[in-house]
């Protein structure tokens, strides 16, 4: 699993000292707004489960978080196939930070750096976001790092019941 680095950040492969703090940015309702109900600590646990079988089989997916100067666990950061069902087939990168870590622009140098391993060591042709049309921290985030909106591809999640989870937009960035 390749290690990205950049000047504040350190994206890597998880340790089992993430899980609890993982799990506990998975229990609060104001990260977990746009994404659905709080998960618990058995399914967060599940989770960092997957992210590491996806990268041990793919070569991509999530990395934890983690600020350089201190070694605090922050979040996660990385890409991952689109799933099955959705109206379009892709990579996507995505992110997922503590509150804490909010407002810093971690989010957004972590995602430069995931841009820059996919289109780089991954050979990737392009790239895709999606959120929830109400996210609008995230949709900046994509901007900021060049991504731009693709309103033919914006959908109804599927997955979800009617509501605000439902109704998602969709980002594009090719490779430069």
């Amino acid at each position: 699993m390749a290690e990205l680095r950049t000047a504040r950040l350190v994206l890597r492969p998880w340790r089992d000292s993430d899980l609890a703090p993982w799990a506990a940015m998975n229990a609060d309702p104001e990260v977990r707004e746009h994404l659905g109900a709080p998960l618990t600590r058995a399914q967060s646990d599940a989770s960092v489960a997957r992210f590491r079988a996806d990268f041990d089989r793919r070569g991509y997916g999530w990395w934890a978080v983690e600020v350089r100067a201190t070694g605090e666990f922050i979040g996660f950061a990385g890409l991952d196939d689109v799933d099955e069902g959705m109206p379009f087939t892709g990579v996507e990168i995505g992110w997922r930070l503590a509150r804490p870590a909010w407002g810093h622009g971690y989010a957004t140098e972590a995602a430069l750096a995931v841009l820059a391993h996919g289109f780089g060591a991954l050979g990737l042709a392009e790239i895709l976001a999606v959120t929830t049309a109400a996210n609008l921290r995230s949709q900046a985030v994509m901007r900021r790092i060049g991504m731009t909106r693709d309103p033919a591809g914006d959908f109804d999640d599927p997955g979800r019941p009617a509501g605000p989870l439902r109704p998602n937009v969709l980002h594009r960035i090719a490779r430069p």
